[in-house]
């Protein structure tokens, strides 16, 4: 036992019930947190090394939850006490307790797992061939084989160099289908010959507004086909018709994987009508494991519904509300395509691709603004977010909003002039937490002195901006301990270090992954620290980050995941 006192760590609370902001309705898996009668807990954790991010308790041995919240936090001795007959309860025998972290910005569909072929565990070109070449086998003529997770910087040829796969490479493996294989940044993908073909794309085809068709040196087309310009795809050929058995499914699988790293909330950053429909109905099927917070996509159909309707940014219940609108001005970091205002290192006349303009930029914000709804804005590069912060500033000056908490979604490249911007105004950057570790090999592009202002964490911090974490799932892993490796440390999964002055503590990282996740969707007051009240959301660590070698931190077990008072992960417990 430890000497804190029983005033220093006991903190009981009466739970009142929260009800849900909307329908109140509740899966079966996914309780909601009901009224509160008596003080017998449902569940207590003793023995614990508790880590609360409160500021007011900010280290425990127990706690105990009631109606899936927080009743009490303190010493063993006294939660142990409050227990009752029918009472869970879980030792922790002395590991590690964190609140249940939150991923800010990801696009977790599990579908493309289901059905598509999964390049991320390819090493060769060799793989990529035959798996495409298998799943070609089992396709019907006309319909496409897609791949998906291809990351282009970490695959080699049949003479063990790295290269980027090419059309004639896809011709080879799969010649009498349309192919796409996407890169996992998702904003640049590879075609065969077959699929320009379908399309009507030839050597002398124009790059259209926001993207582009790349090309040798000799100006034939390579197969790489950037940012806007893959719409012209769109309708050729025949697709595998994705059922809403299938979107649930999706839900399913992905919802059981993001638990079973720590996850317990997630800010679907981007979606549609379908994709809303499959979490409502994993959320009720009680399949849905995680706490939702959707982004509808500016321009799409359930956007338009959600103004129609007069729903706004936070309608919805504690396990699935609405979010910001969400939009993209820009190309992708790891994909090399951002929009900077330096060019690329060895590539002095690439500067990387909008795919907004100012007024697009403006003419969005303001519409979010007269709905009332929160907005992100996909912005890498420092060009592009000077763009979004002036059409930021520009509406709140218009229509003042107390606490609008607009977002940048990545504002990966910074300046000081921007973080002064930033802070101003109180938006939200999100920059990716995983990518320095995960997609090292890339950030020779931007060049080591450029890093020292990309993902800044440190900078953010110290500038008084409340930082989520961030994966954007698929183009970065969503694993939380990768994470907080990879802030903590800034070294690549190969130990080169990439802007370590933008290192923090690992205190910092954990929060940045829980209560500054939930500020960024307006949750604060309801998740993101182990306080009586809010919501039971926490995991198990099989050990702790502070005192395990930083670069082994990734390897830290999750053992348990608890949403809401129920065990999420492992699923044989729950």
């Amino acid at each position: 036992m430890s000497n804190f006192t029983r005033g220093e760590f006991l903190k009981l609370a009466t739970v009142l019930g929260a009800g849900a902001a909307a329908s109140g309705c509740e899966g079966q898996l996914a309780g909601g947190a009901g009224g509160v009668e008596g003080s017998a807990p449902d569940l207590v954790l003793v023995n614990g090394r508790v880590y609360t991010v409160d500021d007011q308790v900010p280290r425990a041995e127990a706690f105990a939850v009631k109606g899936g919240r927080f009743l009490a936090v303190g010493t063993t001795d006294d939660v142990q006490a409050m227990a009752v007959r029918g009472t869970t309860v879980i030792d922790a025998e002395g590991m590690t307790v964190v609140p249940g972290f939150i991923d800010a910005h990801c696009h977790p569909s599990g579908v493309r797992d289901l059905y598509d072929v999964n390049l991320e565990q390819a090493k060769t070109i060799r793989d990529i061939k035959e798996a495409l070449s298998r799943k070609a086998a089992e396709t019907q003529p006309n319909y496409w084989v897609n791949g998906f997770m291809y990351d282009d910087t970490k695959i080699t040829d049949e003479s063990g160099q790295y290269r980027r796969v090419n059309r004639f490479d896809l011709d080879e493996a799969v010649p009498n289908h349309p192919v796409q294989i996407s890169h996992r940044g998702g904003h640049i993908a590879w075609f065969n010959t077959k699929a320009f073909e379908m399309a009507g794309v030839r050597r002398d085809v124009a790059d259209p507004p926001g993207g582009r068709f790349d090309r040798d040196a000799n100006g034939e087309l390579t197969g790489l086909v950037e940012e806007r310009a893959t719409r012209v795809f769109n309708g050729v050929g025949n697709r595998r018709e994705i059922t809403r058995a299938d979107q649930q499914a999706g839900v399913r699988v992905i919802s059981e994987r993001m638990t079973a790293s720590g996850l317990t909330s997630v800010h679907q950053t981007g979606g549609d009508t379908q994709s809303l429909l499959a979490l409502q109905d994993a959320y009720h099927a009680g399949e849905m494991r995680f706490r939702m917070y959707f982004f509808p996509s500016g321009g799409s159909e359930a956007f338009a519904g959600m103004k129609a309707a007069s729903i706004r940014t936070g309608f919805g219940d504690e396990w699935l509300r609405i979010g910001a609108v969400k939009y993209g001005a820009d190309g992708s970091i790891s994909g090399r395509t951002a929009r900077m205002s330096q060019p690329y290192v060895g590539r002095p006349n690439d500067y990387g691709i909008l795919t907004m303009t100012q007024q697009d930029i403006n003419e969005a914000v303001e519409d979010a603004r007269l709905h009332d709804f929160q907005i992100g804005i996909h912005a890498n590069g420092d060009v592009t977010i000077d763009m979004c912060l002036t059409a930021y500033e520009q509406v709140l000056q218009r229509y003042p909003h107390p606490d609008p908490r607009y977002r940048l979604e990545h504002c990966t490249l910074i300046n000081p002039d921007l973080v002064r911007r930033i802070a101003a105004i109180g938006a939200i950057p999100t920059p990716f937490w995983t990518y320095v570790y995960y997609h090292g090999e890339k950030w020779a592009e931007y060049g080591q002195e450029r890093t020292r202002s990309m993902f800044a964490h440190r900078t953010f911090l110290d500038a008084g901006i409340r930082v989520p974490g961030a994966s954007d799932y698929g183009p970065g892993p969503f694993q939380p301990l990768m994470a907080i490796q990879s802030m903590v440390t800034r070294k690549d999964w190969k130990g080169t270090v990439w802007g370590e002055n933008q290192r923090v503590t690992v205190d910092e990282a954990i929060r940045i992954g829980t209560l500054h996740g939930a500020y960024a969707s307006f949750e604060e007051n309801l998740k993101g620290s182990i306080t009586p009240g809010k919501l039971a959301d926490f995991v198990i660590l099989g050990e702790d980050p502070h005192d395990v070698d930083p670069d082994q931190i990734i390897n830290i077990p999750v053992v348990r995941t608890v949403v809401g008072g129920r065990t999420m992960h492992p699923i044989e417990a729950v």
